[in-house]
């Protein structure tokens, strides 16, 4: 009875200086995501106005750049195909790590909270991630 009354409060998010994802306030979960997934989340955690999936093109070099931050050997012609698919508008990928990014917080806990966590956003407008910027620290 006490999970349905007692509203829970949003958790710190915090990068760490090799790039783990965690949530110190939650027991210090850490959010596990494949490379090129948690490029994207760094990415949209980087621009809190928000992303339009359409300019994703504009963002290719940051996008790089922030993987080569996670693997820093990973630069490889496969995952350079893999960056250029993810910032192309014309194709799925994006809404894919998007998906999969969204699904690596809400099966760590209830959708409610995860919701302030994960990219989201109006078709046409810019996507972001709802967390209040004072709960996001980088080490």
């Amino acid at each position: 009875m006490k999970l349905f009354t007692e509203k829970q409060e949003l958790s710190r998010l915090v990068i760490t200086k090799d790039m783990r994802i965690l949530l110190p306030d939650y027991d210090n979960m850490e959010i596990k995501m494949e490379p090129l997934n948690k490029a994207v989340y760094l990415l949209f955690l980087k621009h809190p106005e928000g992303i339009v999936f359409k300019h994703l093109t504009d963002y290719r070099k940051e996008l790089a750049e922030i993987y080569q931050m996670i693997k820093p050997m990973g630069l490889n012609e496969r995952v350079l195909k893999s960056i250029d698919d993810v910032t192309n508008p014309l194709l799925n990928s994006i809404n894919e790590k998007c998906a999969r990014i969204r699904g690596s917080f809400v099966s760590q806990f209830d959708e409610n909270l995860a919701e302030h966590y994960y990219i989201y956003g109006t078709r046409g407008e810019p996507k972001k991630i709802d967390l209040p910027r004072n709960l996001l620290v980088w080490e």
